[in-house]
């Protein structure tokens, strides 16, 4: 981690030549804690931060409804990544090592941008999520869900009822310290299904073997 330590302390100092204040934490829970305390223009999250990793970070500042603009950075490479970090809140993405002008620049665009909209409920046939509140719901019964279980029913309505698989599952509401043998992917899935589909006729958690778990609506049926 001291290679890390030494590019935020580079990054802080050529942002505050730049006429720009700068807060730097180097873990994930006290980046949260800053981020929600604090007044900001924008952010800039680190992926592999030790504790809570930039993933759960962005995406529970999303769930407190704090849509200071963030700009993601790593040191892996790959359109997986990239797609990751978008889809738990992040505004933009940059991969390291990179140009301070680009990361200027980035910012600056962020800023002149602003905060982004409230995002829409999410829905699948008679079950609804809302990211900004974290509720959700089926046929208006208000379903309490415990923060990991509303993480993977939100990476499986944002699939579009395409297949999750339990590895991406594991990797993105677990972070990378995850026991890649764990059994807590399907423990989640179970306790998932009793919360939004035992109570109801219809089932819409849907089991793809040899695929992972989408989401289906209520009129398309099951496998």
């Amino acid at each position: 981690m001291e290679d890390e330590v030494r590019l935020a302390a580079v990054v802080r100092d050529s942002l505050g030549e730049e006429g720009i204040d700068v807060d730097v934490e180097h873990d994930g829970e006290s980046g949260l804690w800053r981020a929600k305390v604090g007044n900001y223009d924008a952010i800039i999250l680190d992926i592999m931060l030790p504790g809570l990793n930039g993933y759960q970070v962005c995406r529970r500042l999303r769930e407190a409804e704090i849509w200071t603009p963030v700009l993601m950075l790593t040191a892996k490479d790959g359109d997986f990544d990239e797609a990751e970090a978008l889809d738990t809140g992040a505004d933009d993405f940059l991969r390291k090592p990179f140009s301070f002008v680009v990361l200027l620049a980035r910012l600056r665009a962020l800023v002149r941008r602003g905060a982004p909209a409230r995002p829409v409920v999410m829905a699948c046939g008679s079950l609804r999520l809302d990211p900004a509140s974290s509720e959700v719901s089926r046929h208006g019964d208000r379903i309490a869900l415990t923060p990991r279980e509303f993480a993977i029913l939100e990476m499986l309505l944002r699939a579009g009822g395409d297949p999750v698989s339990p590895q991406k599952i594991l990797d993105r509401v677990w972070g990378f310290d995850a026991d890649p043998v764990s059994n807590v992917v399907q423990v989640n899935i179970r306790y998932l299904r009793r919360k939004i589909d035992e109570p109801y006729d219809t089932p819409l958690l849907d089991t793809v073997r040899g695929f992972g778990y989408r989401l289906v609506a209520d009129d398309m049926g099951q496998n």
